[in-house]
């Protein structure tokens, strides 16, 4: 079953929209207006509808559903004959139709109609003006029509294609002049207890609170003479019941414009008695205010009680009606599951319930000083939920929200309700919700007109708000519970992301998709490089992709927000105002009253506007700090008129902790990823030279992830004029320190070859470089030689190997052979005894150096291994050094499904061939 509340509505006009006419019985012998006529008279001020599924509970439940409704506008005196009424509509509807039914109540200014539409397609449309054929009264179906001439004042059937709806309207009936409530008849013995003569003191304190006026019953009931008592402060007689969580004492109740309740006043005999008390504000002719109070013993309340209007009871007899649950009676049944949906049905029945032109409900936050607007019906309900207003607020104080209060003229006391400001309501009444004596939230009904509302009205209401109290805390206090358990998720979740990433724009990414649309409707991210740079917007992200860039260029035309550490949220309001301008400005232009043509601007109407109404409410800003400094700004912001509940902004803050400390370390990170390639790519090689005659290609592969450089390094230099030095070599490991040993053999190997040094000679002064690094040494293998381009094509190499794979040459014919002979390796031992090898590439050969990351790639128990890296070379025969050193890497790329472990160099030189190139 759905239901719902549209106040301030008029009835759907009953003329059919398809052009088929509707068909109405109206009883013979009742002057009933036409439909069309009642719609325009009568005023609906309220409606509530239902639908119920084709089952027989639903009688049930339509019959309470049309009580609660009835009850909650005060219509107690029409229930009992809507009740029947309904209950045999809805029976023909789901019970004997088969379908479902569709139940509407529309409360007018002097009646109620009702209606009740089935589904059911398979019947006979009258025509109009035939007879009514009521039927046998014996019959099973067909009696609710019979009910609705005996019992509706104007009742009728009308017709669609697809639906039937009967509908009946019950007057209000005529209440004598001067008739408010009444009490039953009740036997002797059960009639309140009283002295023989009923003493009611009338006592008069000004407005300091002391005492101008003591009468004779007064002097009876405590003993004290006017005299006596006449200029003392009235909280010097009075003892004021000390609640638990309530501050407000008899000097607040005295400043109240009415209050009715219980105390104590000290007697002569320094006794306390208990008194029921009735506290009317008042003023004199010149304008100053005092309180009047009648006070009886507290046995005798009944004589200034003002009696509570009970709601109307079922006397129908049914089962129904056996111990109702007040609860139930105010808020209807069933009641909402969802802590939302009690309040907003909460709002909706107290409203109908004092014919209010608007009601609103304020939960208390845990410390009990502020309050926040959680549901409204009748106001700008975007704009107030989730706003806050201080309990001790205003000249009115809404501290009165610890106890029942009733403003007559908001206009006379302005700020006493701060969440009405500029609404137009000028009478309120607004009770506490308190549990254990703790002030747990507000309701109030208020009311266009002044005057509307006294302390009855007050006192009906907060019966009303004792009975939901609990059911409301028990519900807030779930839903604090789930918010609290999804915080948790949320903060865990974001971070593992937060953690999962070093790269600055990947984590700006981050924050920005965990906080829209979970927490907000859009964010900025502001970052700040250092202590001297003013903050910079570095992303902007909107639920619509749509907006972004509207939302980017007018933050990009504001003064971004002070990097101010304070933690906590603050608001900034200059999004909203810049965005209300621009769209102001946007929306003259396109009316003409900025003096320019309308289709030069009428593009950009939409836009602006967009972007005024998605950052027109609340934007916050929560500072990103880590390691004790200011690296940036969260921005949050919602559309138009929407504000930031606490709990999501305490969230906020916590995310914005992880997120600062992930930031800061991914610039961190960034910084000395900068700062390693830097120095790696300073261990590199510059650019190849191109040699005359030979073509050279190199492929450099260094394992682990962010590494350039690593054991392995390859270098082609120049000595002299023809002469070029060439080297490939493996430092024991992989990494940064590895790559400490690449720097110092690629640097003494160019600074020794071009001393003029043979080839044995430079690899053994290098030898004795690398043993003066002591611990930090690594021993090294390496091959390097000396290449002279020849006159006739071919080209003469000297080649030293010192414990490197040796290289290979591949013939034009297709045959690969070793191209040198293994010597001892360096960084080992002191003294080294190298030669060097004279090989010749003929035109069309091709020589081919690696390390030992190709050679040794695995794949489980297989390696690559020289035989491997031989066959692969005698495919080559005829490609380009750059093509054969591409198809080694691919070779070497495919023989194992896992990424290389070790890091891997080749390089290719070729002779070109003197026919082929």
């Amino acid at each position: 079953m759905t239901t719902g509340l549209i106040p301030g509505e008029h009835p759907p006009d009953p003329r059919s929209t398809d052009g088929l006419p509707h068909q109405r019985h109206e009883p013979v012998g009742q002057a009933a207006l036409p439909v069309e006529t009642r719609s325009r008279s009568s005023v609906i001020t309220a409606r509530a509808a239902a639908s119920f599924e084709p089952v027989g509970r639903s009688v049930a439940s339509a019959r309470s559903f049309v009580r609660d409704t009835l009850q909650g506008w005060g219509f107690g005196d029409i229930v009992d004959d809507a009740v029947v009424l309904t209950s045999e509509l809805v029976t023909n509807a789901v019970v004997h139709a088969g379908t479902s039914a569709d139940l509407l109540c529309l409360r007018s200014d002097d009646g109620v109609r009702i209606e009740v539409a089935d589904r059911y397609p398979e019947r006979e449309i009258p025509l109009q003006g035939s007879a009514v054929t009521m039927g046998s009264p014996d019959r099973e179906g067909g009696r609710g029509l019979q009910l609705c001439a005996a019992l509706a004042g104007h009742w009728g059937v009308d017709y669609t294609p697809t639906h039937k709806t009967v509908w009946f309207r019950l007057d209000l009936p005529e209440r004598p002049v001067g008739t408010r409530t009444a009490g039953p008849s009740l036997p002797t013995h059960l009639l309140p207890l009283a002295d023989t003569r009923v003493r009611v003191a009338v006592v008069q304190v000004d407005r300091t609170g002391s005492l101008t006026a003591w009468n004779e019953d007064a002097e009876e009931l405590f003993g004290y003479s006017a005299e006596q008592v006449t200029g003392k402060p009235l909280t010097d007689l009075a003892a004021w019941p000390h609640t638990p969580g309530t501050g407000t004492g008899i000097a607040d109740a005295l400043r109240l414009s009415r209050w009715e309740g219980s105390y104590g006043i000290r007697g002569a005999h320094g006794r306390v008695i208990p008194v029921y008390a009735s506290h009317l504000r008042v003023r004199d002719t010149e304008g100053e205010p005092s309180t009047v109070c009648l006070l009886v013993r507290d046995h005798e309340r009944a004589v200034l009680q003002t009696p509570l209007r009970a709601p109307t009871t079922d006397t129908t007899g049914t089962s129904e009606s056996q111990g109702t649950d007040p609860f139930e009676v105010f808020i209807g049944s069933p009641a909402p599951d969802d802590l939302d949906g009690l309040l907003q049905r909460t709002v909706e029945r107290a409203r109908d319930m004092l014919d209010g032109d608007s009601a609103f409900l304020l939960l208390a936050t845990d410390d009990e000083t502020e309050l926040e607007v959680r549901a409204s019906t009748g106001l700008p309900s975007a704009r107030q939920r989730f706003a806050r207003v201080p309990v001790e607020a205003g000249p009115g104080r809404y501290g009165s929200a610890r106890m029942p209060a009733v403003h007559e003229d908001l206009t006379a006391v302005p700020g006493a309700v701060p969440l009405l400001n500029g609404t137009g309501m000028r009478s309120v009444v607004t009770v506490p919700l308190k549990v254990e004596g703790r002030l747990t939230g507000s309701l109030g009904v208020a009311a266009e007109a002044p005057g509307r509302y006294s302390n009855e009205e007050a006192l009906r209401l907060q019966f009303a708000a004792d009975r939901i109290a609990l059911a409301v805390e028990s519900a807030r206090l779930g839903e604090l519970e789930r918010l609290r358990r999804g915080s948790l998720s949320f903060l865990v979740e974001a971070s593992d992301l937060l953690a999962g990433t070093l790269d600055r724009d990947q984590t700006l990414a981050l924050m920005a998709q965990m906080t829209v649309p979970t927490l907000a409707t859009w964010c900025a991210v502001y970052t700040i490089a250092d202590q001297a740079s003013e903050p910079d917007l570095s992303y902007v992200l909107h639920e619509d992709e749509d907006l972004i860039d509207g939302i980017k260029s007018l933050l990009s035309k504001i003064p971004p927000p002070d990097p101010v550490p304070t933690p906590g949220a603050r608001v900034w309001s200059a999004p909203a105002e810049v965005a209300h301008q621009a769209a102001l400005r946007t929306s003259m232009r396109s009316l003409g009253l900025s003096g320019g043509p309308t289709r030069q601007v009428t593009t950009g109407i939409g836009p602006t506007l967009a972007t005024a109404s998605a950052v027109g409410g609340e934007t916050v800003v929560l500072p990103l700090v880590a390691r004790n400094r200011v690296i940036g700004m969260l921005t949050l912001g919602k559309p138009t008129d929407e504000h930031f509940r606490q709990e999501i902004l305490e969230l906020a803050e916590d995310l914005s902790r992880r997120a600062a400390l992930a930031l800061d370390n991914a610039r961190l990170y960034s910084e000395r990823t900068a700062i390693s390639q830097s120095l790696q790519r300073s261990l590199l090689p510059p650019e190849l030279p191109a040699v005359d005659g030979v073509e050279v290609e190199v492929i450099y592969r260094a394992a682990g992830e962010g590494n350039e450089v690593g054991g392995d390094f390859y270098d082609l230099f120049p000595i002299s004029d023809g002469a070029y030095g060439f080297a490939i070599g493996d430092v024991c490991g992989t990494g940064p320190n590895a790559a400490a040993v690449t720097g110092l053999a690629r640097h003494a190997l160019r600074l020794l070859a071009r001393e003029g040094l043979s080839g044995p000679t430079v690899l053994e002064r290098l030898n004795s470089a690398i043993l003066d690094e002591g611990a930090r040494s690594r021993f090294l293998t390496l091959l390097y030689g000396e290449m002279r381009p020849q006159d006739d094509g071919s080209a003469e190499l000297k080649v030293v190997c010192a414990g490197h794979p040796l290289p290979l040459r591949l013939r034009q014919d297709g045959t690969v052979e070793p191209a040198a002979e293994p010597q001892p390796l360096l960084g080992v031992i002191e003294d080294l005894e190298l030669y060097e090898e004279t090989v010749t590439l003929d035109p069309g050969d091709v020589l081919l150096c690696v390390t030992d990351g190709v050679t040794e790639r695995r794949e489980g128990s297989r390696m690559l291994g020289d035989d491997g890296l031989a066959d692969v070379l005698t495919t080559c025969t005829g490609l380009t050094a750059g093509a054969v050193a591409a198809r080694i890497m691919r070779a070497v790329e495919r023989f194992a499904s896992e990424p290389p472990s070790d890091d891997m160099a080749i390089l290719a030189m070729r002779v070109p061939g003197l026919h082929m190139d």
